[in-house]
C-alpha cells in the first residue's frame, strides 16, 4: 500500500512539473525575445554616436581607431607598445581619427603625450584624442581583496561601457589585456577587434600553482594550508578561464608579445588562426649608442634592476641575494658594490610597495648600498644603464621583458629568471655564444652575481658583445612591420 501510495505521489509529481513546462518555456522565450530587442536597441543607440563620431568637418566619414589602455601615462613596457603602435598606424593610415581611452583623469593629454616622449623618446606625428574614465578605480585590484581576477574583470566591463559610451570606434584595439571588453565592442560597438596580449589574466602556470598548493603573490598561504580551500579555488580558476577563453575568442585579430604568452593564448582562447607573435618595441638603438668600452665614472660595479615596482616582479628577491652577495664579498676580494632599483609607480599601492622595500633593506643593513629611482626621465636611465655591470629581473614567468633587452642592449650583462620569455625569446644563445645568465633563487642570484663579477673584463665584454648582437630582433623598426602586418585586417 505504501509502495502504491509513493508511486502516485511521483506521477502527480511529475504531472506538475510537466504542467510547468509550457508556461516556463514561453516565458523563458519572451525573455530572451526581450533582451534581443534591448541589446539590439542599445546598438542602434550605439551606432549613432558613433556616425556622430566619425564625420570630418568636409562631410566625410573617418576611421576612427581607438586603443583601450586605462593606465597609458604608467611609463611601463606596456605603454611603450601603445605609442609605438600608435605611431605606426599614424604613418599607415594618416586620415583616421585616434582615440585612447585612459583613467588618467589627473594629467591632460598634452602632459600625456610629454610624458611618452622624456619617457620613451616617442613623439606622435598627428594628434590623438583622450578619452579621460571616471570609473578606473573598478579595475584597481586593491578594490578587490577577494576574488580579484572575477572582480577586476567584471569592473573592466564597467569601464569598458564608460568608454563606448563616450566614443564608438571601427577599429577597437585592447592593449592593456582587459578581454572582458572585447564582446561589450564587438557585439554592442560593432568594431573590429584587436588584442595585444602581454600576460594572459589567467594562466595555466597559475592553475598549477593552486593545484600544487603552493605559495605565491596570487595565492596566499592560508588557502595552500586547506585542502578545501584549494579544490574550491582551483575550480574558480577553471571556471574563470573558460570564460575568458570565451571572450577572448571575440578577437577578430590577437598579438602576443612572446613564445610564452602565445602557448597561453593558444590553449586558452583557441584562436590560432588569427594569432601572431609581435615582439614588444625595444628602444634598441638609442641604447646601442652607449660605447662598449666606455670608462666607467663610478668606483667599483653598479647592479641596476629596471621594471615597475608591483608584486609580481619581485623585487624582494633581488634586495635579498644583493645581501647574499655582500656577504660573500666579505670573505672574498670584491670591489665596492650598489644596487640600484629603477621603476615606475602608477599608485600608492607601488608606493607602499618601495616603502616596504625600504624597510627590507634596512633590516638585512644594505640600506646603504641600495639606492631607488622612482619615476625618472630616459636620459638617467641611459645614464644607469651605461655604468652599470650587471641588469637584475626577478620576475617568474615575466611575460617579456623589455628591461631585459634595454640591459642586453646597453652592453649590460643581464641576469634574468629562468622562466618565460626571458629564457624561451630573449638570454638564447647567439650563435653559439652566451648572450646571458638565468637563475632563480636567492642563493643562485647570489652566486651568479658573484661569477660574473669574478669574470675578466675580456670575457664580460665578450658576452656584452654577443648581446648586442642578438637583440635587433625587438627593434622599434621589428614591431612596427610585425604590428602592421598582423592588423592589417582589421582595416580591409
Amino acid at each position: 500500500m505504501a509502495t502504491t501510495k509513493g508511486g502516485w505521489c511521483l506521477c502527480e509529481l511529475l504531472r506538475f512539473f510537466y504542467s510547468l513546462f509550457l508556461p516556463g518555456l514561453t516565458v523563458c522565450g519572451i525573455l530572451c525575445i526581450c533582451l534581443f530587442i534591448i541589446l539590439w536597441g542599445i546598438r542602434l543607440l550605439v551606432r549613432r554616436k558613433k556616425e556622430s563620431v566619425a564625420t570630418s568637418k568636409n562631410g566625410k566619414n573617418q576611421l576612427v581607431i581607438a586603443f583601450f589602455h586605462p593606465y597609458c601615462n604608467a611609463g611601463g613596457g606596456g605603454e611603450r607598445v601603445l605609442w609605438c603602435a600608435l605611431r605606426a598606424l599614424q604613418k599607415k593610415y594618416p586620415e583616421a581619427i585616434y582615440v585612447v581611452y585612459t583613467g588618467d583623469v589627473n594629467v591632460s593629454g598634452q602632459q600625456i603625450l610629454e610624458g611618452a616622449f622624456r619617457r620613451f623618446n616617442i613623439r606622435l606625428t598627428h594628434p590623438v584624442k583622450f578619452v579621460f574614465l571616471r570609473k578606473r578605480y573598478l579595475v584597481e585590484d586593491s578594490l578587490y581583496p577577494h576574488f580579484t581576477l572575477l572582480g577586476q574583470s567584471l569592473g573592466s566591463i564597467f569601464l569598458g561601457w564608460e568608454a563606448l559610451m563616450q566614443c564608438v570606434p571601427d577599429v577597437y584595439i585592447d592593449s592593456m589585456g582587459y578581454a572582458f571588453t572585447l564582446p561589450l565592442f564587438k557585439y554592442l560597438g560593432g568594431c573590429r577587434i584587436g588584442s595585444y596580449v602581454h600576460y594572459p589574466t589567467i594562466s595555466t602556470d597559475m592553475l598549477s600553482v593552486v593545484k600544487n598548493q603552493n605559495v605565491g603573490f596570487n595565492n596566499a598561504a592560508f588557502i595552500t594550508r586547506n585542502p578545501f580551500l584549494s579544490k574550491v579555488k582551483l575550480i574558480y580558476y577553471y571556471l574563470f578561464a573558460f570564460i575568458y577563453g570565451l571572450v577572448g575568442s571575440c578577437s577578430d585579430v590577437v598579438m602576443v608579445n612572446s613564445s610564452w604568452t602565445l602557448n597561453h593564448i593558444l590553449s586558452l582562447w583557441k584562436v590560432g588562426n588569427c594569432t601572431n607573435i609581435v615582439y614588444p618595441p625595444c628602444d634598441v638603438q638609442t641604447f646601442l649608442d652607449i660605447p662598449l668600452h666606455k670608462k666607467k665614472t663610478t668606483p667599483g660595479h653598479l647592479l641596476v634592476s629596471i621594471g615597475q615596482f608591483r608584486p609580481e616582479k619581485n623585487h624582494p628577491l633581488q634586495i635579498k641575494a644583493f645581501a647574499k652577495l655582500l656577504n660573500k664579498k666579505v670573505a672574498g676580494s670584491l670591489p665596492s658594490l650598489k644596487l640600484v632599483l629603477i621603476g615606475g609607480c602608477r599608485n600608492q599601492d607601488d608606493e607602499l610597495r618601495v616603502n616596504q622595500l625600504r624597510k627590507l633593506s634596512e633590516d638585512l643593513g644594505v640600506q646603504e648600498d641600495v639606492e631607488f629611482k622612482i619615476n625618472i626621465p630616459f636620459d638617467e636611465l641611459k645614464t644607469y644603464l651605461s655604468e652599470a655591470t650587471i641588469g637584475l629581473h626577478t620576475m617568474w614567468n615575466e611575460h617579456f621583458g623589455i628591461g631585459v633587452v634595454e640591459c642586453m642592449a646597453a652592453g649590460t650583462i643581464i641576469l634574468a629568471h629562468n622562466s618565460g620569455g626571458p629564457k624561451l625569446d630573449i638570454v638564447v644563445p647567439h650563435e653559439g655564444e652566451i648572450t646571458g645568465f638565468l637563475a632563480e633563487s636567492e642563493e643562485g642570484y647570489a652566486e651568479t652575481m658573484a661569477h660574473i663579477l669574478s669574470m675578466s673584463e675580456e670575457k664580460r665584454l665578450q658576452i656584452r658583445s654577443s648581446a648586442r648582437a642578438s637583440v635587433s630582433r625587438f627593434s622599434d623598426q621589428e614591431f612596427e612591420l610585425a604590428f602592421l602586418s598582423s592588423v592589417e585586417s582589421l582595416f580591409k
